[in-house]
């Protein structure tokens, strides 16, 4: 029996700097999810859109979005994945949770923090990256500027799903599209993109471009409006596609500073 993995891209409008506002919007998209969606991506920095002023966000909000994740990730049986604004020890982290039903967290901090917009200078930046077994799929989550970074993002752990969460604006959305299908095809995984829609408060524009590509670089699902869309992720996929042209055994060796 094949096994599957229901996934849906939570593609939202963000209110500005309101964490409160934004768990409460979300509460409510969530309740036309499917019954059977195995796992629920938001965007970058959900609760609060893509600011460079950490310090307006109280530092208990981290926690309060970490606990509100925990309560939607037991109440659909659904893994959730999300970046938010976490701060502790004075230190401001651009900071992924991927939450599972039973509670089990796991963490990744941003690598690339994203210089043109001076968030190098406000968050730390991680250095680790995070597999994640999941439902049987190795799931590899990263954060937006990630993308630009093809060495990051090698599949040298022969994961299954590639995901991305981003404030991704509207100038650049090409590079999105483009990107994000060449990691899929270049790791021979399915890649998700999960991006924010509308526009925030400095004068950014997103016009969303959330979407599943599978291993060879198809679109299972693809979206412009302020939506949930579904994708079913098949592991017969991954490893039929592997076996037939097996072009990650070819990959080059080489070790990142």
């Amino acid at each position: 029996m094949d096994e599957l993995l229901n996934v849906a891209l939570v593609q939202t409008s963000l209110k500005w700097e309101d964490p409160e506002a934004n768990r409460v919007a979300l509460d409510a998209k969530l309740k036309a999810l499917p019954s059977d969606v195995d796992l629920i991506v938001f965007p970058e920095m959900f609760t609060t859109g893509f600011t460079m002023e950490p310090q307006n966000i109280k530092i208990e909000e981290g926690q309060k979005t970490l606990g509100w994740m925990k309560k939607k990730a037991q109440e659909n049986n659904a893994a959730v994945i999300g970046s938010i604004v976490f701060s502790e020890n004075k230190i401001h982290k651009n900071r992924l949770f991927f939450v599972e039903p039973d509670g089990k967290t796991s963490v990744y901090d941003k690598r690339h923090t994203f210089t043109l917009a001076g968030e190098d200078k406000v968050y730390k930046a991680g250095n680790e990256r995070l597999i994640v077994n999941y439902k049987g799929f190795k799931i590899c989550p990263m954060i937006c500027y990630d993308l630009r970074f093809p060495v990051w993002a090698r599949n040298t752990e022969d994961y299954d799903v590639l995901v991305y969460v981003a404030n991704w604006p509207e100038p650049r959305i090409t590079a999105w599209d483009t990107l994000l299908k060449a990691r899929a095809i270049e790791n021979m995984s399915y890649c998700i993109g999960v991006n924010r829609i509308g526009s925030d408060d400095v004068g950014h524009a997103y016009p969303g471009h959330s979407v599943v590509f599978d291993s060879l670089g198809k679109d299972l699902v693809f979206s412009e409006n302020d939506e949930i869309v579904t994708a079913s992720l098949s592991k017969k996929h991954i490893q039929n596609v592997r076996a037939k042209l097996r072009f990650l055994n070819d990959r080059d060796r080489f070790n990142l500073e």
